[in-house]
């Protein structure tokens, strides 16, 4: 087919973007400068709305992944002779009925019972935090980590209601400042308490008893035996899957509902939150801003596009006798489209580098400098991240915008008459 598409040989292409160059040097100058402030626009929005993303699902998870909390609640529906109106408590038995009952439905359970305004002591360094009674399983259920050399409330802890703590990593410093705290004897309530790890830092979206940096686990048996306390205060309770949660919701309700005598339809009965729901929102927030940021960024690089094509309309007007005997002499299209396109691909291409390469050291220093800050905004932000997925968004928009660019004024160049192009001034 004559009017088939077959690449130029690079150095005519080379020849003619040189001669181009000559004739529009101050014009391909600010081009290219355009260019490159779109692009590096585009990878720092990008780049910042990644990274805002990453946090966003980061701080979600801070909570606990796909986890689901249970309160009691109050019965709304009269059911089995009780009427209407009767508040629930929850037993830490509750804990293994849950368990017992629904083995492939519940990975990981445990009770919780918390205490407000506690004296958290060592030296001479007193605090007022809450103290939480937990079970083994609540470590993982809550993304609550120990730092090296500590570790996590287990199973032995439990069964011989040690008196031993497990710190948030804030009341941690509190307390101790950069001393090492594993292995030290804190006073809570005027009982000692032997440390024996410290939360791993984390950040933390979400939480339904204050923020898990400012509190002090210890197990729930120990909890029980100085406190007094028969009743827990909620449970905490995983799925295999988060896909399962909706099952093992209405599950729960059914369990529950045999045990304290409430229809299991009765949805007032019990409080569940399911954080799966809110973590789904949070990383579709993230994922919006990340969008818009890069919209933004796209209209700017387009701004630098539009100079290219100002340019290529501008060589197609240079060349058009040129253009015109070209025609005249039965050269292909492909002769004067190529040429054209390359070209504005390659006043792109240099712009893309240029801008790529200011972005990348902009992104590198930024996220350098948050990995050394103390400010909360700073870390509520995120670092900024240069991902394979911005890469490839600027990768693509790079390409579409040289390549439009080009292709409209060539376009018009191959539908100039021969005998119209040879008579152009």
């Amino acid at each position: 087919m004559a009017n088939s598409f077959r690449m130029p040989r690079f150095g005519l292409v080379w020849t003619l973007f040189r001669r181009s160059a000559q004739i529009q040097k101050k014009r391909m100058v600010m081009t290219v400068a355009a260019i490159a402030w779109g692009t590096l626009s585009i990878v720092l929005l990008l780049s910042f709305g990644e990274g805002l993303k990453r946090n966003f699902a980061r701080g979600s998870r801070g909570l606990g992944e796909g986890i689901m909390v249970i309160w009691p609640g109050s019965t709304s529906i009269a059911h089995a002779g009780f009427p209407p109106g009767r508040a629930l408590r929850f037993t830490p038995e509750d804990v293994g009925l849950l368990r017992a009952s629904l083995p492939d439905q519940v990975t990981l359970a445990s009770a919780e019972m918390i205490r407000w305004g506690n004296n958290v002591a060592w030296g001479r360094k007193t605090f007022s935090k809450p103290v939480k009674g937990v079970e083994p399983d609540y470590g993982e259920l809550r993304n609550q980590l120990p730092q090296a050399g500590g570790r996590f409330l287990n199973e032995r802890d439990e069964r011989e209601k040690r008196r031993v703590a497990f710190l948030g990593d804030g009341i941690k410093q509190e307390l101790f400042g950069d001393a090492e705290a594993v292995g030290e004897t804190i006073l809570i309530n005027q009982a000692p308490f032997t440390v024996i790890g410290v939360m791993s830092p984390k950040i933390q979206m979400g939480a339904y008893s204050g923020m898990d940096k400012d509190h002090v686990l210890v197990p729930l048996s120990t909890f029980k035996a100085i406190s007094g306390r028969t009743y827990v205060s909620n449970l905490v309770v995983r799925a295999p899957r988060v896909d399962d949660n909706e099952a093992l919701k209405q599950s729960i309700f059914e369990v529950l509902g045999g045990k304290y005598r409430f229809d299991p339809a009765d949805e007032r009965a019990l409080g569940i939150w399911d954080t799966a729901r809110s973590q789904r929102v949070t990383t579709n927030i993230g994922f919006g801003i990340e969008i818009f940021l890069g919209i933004i960024g796209a209209l700017t690089l387009i701004i630098g596009g539009v100079g290219v094509a100002n340019i290529m309309y501008a060589v197609v007007k240079h060349r058009t006798r040129e253009i015109g005997v070209q025609m005249a002499l039965g050269s292909r299209r492909s002769w004067v489209l190529g040429p054209l396109v390359i070209e504005s691909l390659s006043l792109t291409a240099l712009g893309g580098v240029i801008g790529v390469t200011a972005g990348l050291a902009i992104v590198q220093g930024l996220a350098f400098l948050q990995s050394k800050s103390d400010s909360d905004a700073l870390k509520f932000l995120g670092a900024p991240t240069f991902s394979a997925g911005v890469a490839l968004t600027t990768i693509l928009l790079l390409g579409g915008i040289g390549f439009l660019a080009g292709w409209f004024p060539a376009r018009r160049a191959v539908h100039i008459q021969p005998a119209a192009a040879l008579r152009y001034e």
